[in-house]
């Protein structure tokens, strides 16, 4: 289940050592810093200091900040790996690589429960909203649009992920028919061509 981004921040003298419990006392902290000052301006720095460790305990565990922000709001991939496997390569079969990532996500029950709570939870809270726009920004919608070589590429790049959503919440949640039953193998080509029509058409 996502936390909800409205935890207190974790207070701590001194420098905690490392273990399972400071990495649960960094999450939270996290939490609060991302939930106080957005993802863009939310820094390791502060997250460490609001947390009582060290910052380069926060590299340890988690390497960088969008990983940091993935593991405190529990998302389930990473998108700068999307954008290099998905978007990488010839760019005419695209939105065949994109509906395959895509359908290949969903249909993990786990990962679409993990996926699903962010939506509702996104939707219900313009605080996680904002957070999730800012985030989606800056390490998927800026990148994949990097690298087309059409008009409006952020635009294009955010039509794609309104599709995505809309078809997740009708056939997930909504369970409109047949959309709801029909197999990812049937699906795959119908949503490959819509994608490939917003991001080369």
């Amino acid at each position: 289940m996502v936390h909800h981004l409205g935890v207190s921040e974790a207070k701590a003298r001194g420098r905690r050592p490392g273990g399972e419990d400071t990495r649960g006392v960094v999450l939270v902290a996290a939490r609060a810093e991302f939930a106080a000052r957005g993802y863009q301006k939310a820094s390791m720095r502060a997250i460490a200091r609001a947390a009582g460790v060290d910052a380069a305990l926060l590299h340890h565990y988690f390497g960088s900040k969008d990983r940091l922000f993935m593991a405190a709001l529990e998302f389930p991939f990473e998108p700068q790996a999307v954008v290099a496997e998905v978007f990488g390569g010839d760019p005419a079969t695209v939105g065949e690589r994109v509906a395959g990532f895509v359908l290949g996500l969903w249909e993990q029950p786990a990962v679409r429960d993990r996926l699903l709570a962010l939506v509702r939870t996104a939707a219900a809270s313009e605080e996680v909203a904002a957070l999730m726009r800012s985030f989606m920004v800056a390490e998927l919608v800026d990148r994949v649009a990097a690298q087309l070589d059409v008009e409006q590429p952020e635009l294009r790049v955010e039509l794609v992920m309104s599709q995505i959503v809309g078809l997740a919440v009708a056939r997930y949640v909504i369970g409109v028919e047949p959309l709801a039953s029909a197999p990812p193998e049937v699906l795959a080509p119908l949503l490959g061509r819509t994608v490939q029509g917003y991001l080369t058409g």
